[in-house]
C-alpha cells in the first residue's frame, strides 16, 4: 500500500462513479426503450408499449429519481 494513494478509497470512488455516471443514464435509456419498443413508429398516434413495459419503465424511472434524490440529500447534508 502506498502512503500517497489510498487504494481502498480509490476503487470505491471508481465503482460509485461508474454506477452513477454510466449506470443511471443507461437505466433511463432502457426505460425509454421500454416505452417505445422496436417495430413501433415515433409518428404513430398511440405507442404500442404493453402494460408490462409501462410498469417496468415506471419502476426504472422511480429508481433513477430516487438515486437523484439521494444524491441531492447527500450534498445538502454534507455527509
Amino acid at each position: 500500500m502506498n502512503s500517497w494513494i489510498n487504494l481502498d478509497a480509490l476503487w470505491r470512488i471508481v465503482v460509485v462513479g461508474l454506477l452513477t455516471g454510466a449506470g443511471l443514464p443507461a437505466l433511463f435509456a432502457v426505460a425509454l426503450r421500454l416505452l417505445n419498443p422496436p417495430g413501433t413508429s415515433v409518428t404513430a398516434a398511440r405507442p404500442t408499449a404493453g402494460a408490462v413495459g409501462r410498469v417496468l419503465a415506471g419502476l426504472i424511472f422511480a429508481v433513477v429519481l430516487a438515486a437523484i434524490g439521494w444524491g441531492i440529500s447527500v450534498i445538502v447534508n454534507h455527509r
